[in-house]
């Protein structure tokens, strides 16, 4: 049996119609990402509402603590998503000055 050494694929053909429409869809992605960010940021200030209210008993006490802890995560994966969001669209801006050069 024989491992001959298989050609390489035909690269395709530069378009830059397509580049930008990549790009439109990458920013397009980044600015869903920024609006799950604002998202976040609204669930987050109901989280902090919550837990300015006074309970004073260890169940509201309790339940406080546990708005606290899911609060700090969801700040966290805000903070991630955030960047991630100014990294895609970064990665949008990229894609539009290659389609200029003509990669």
């Amino acid at each position: 049996m024989s491992l001959g050494v298989m050609p390489a694929a035909n690269p395709p053909a530069f378009d830059p119609s397509g580049c930008a429409s990549r790009s439109h869809e990458v920013q397009r992605l980044a600015w869903r990402m920024k609006t799950c960010v604002d998202q976040a940021d609204t669930v987050l200030a109901s989280l902090r509402k919550i837990q300015l209210e006074e309970w004073q008993s260890p169940a509201g006490r309790e339940y406080r603590t546990t708005i606290a802890i899911h609060a700090s995560a969801l700040m966290r994966a805000r903070e991630n998503l955030d960047g991630a969001a100014a990294v895609v669209l970064r990665h949008s801006q990229n894609v539009s000055l290659q389609s200029g050069r003509g990669y």
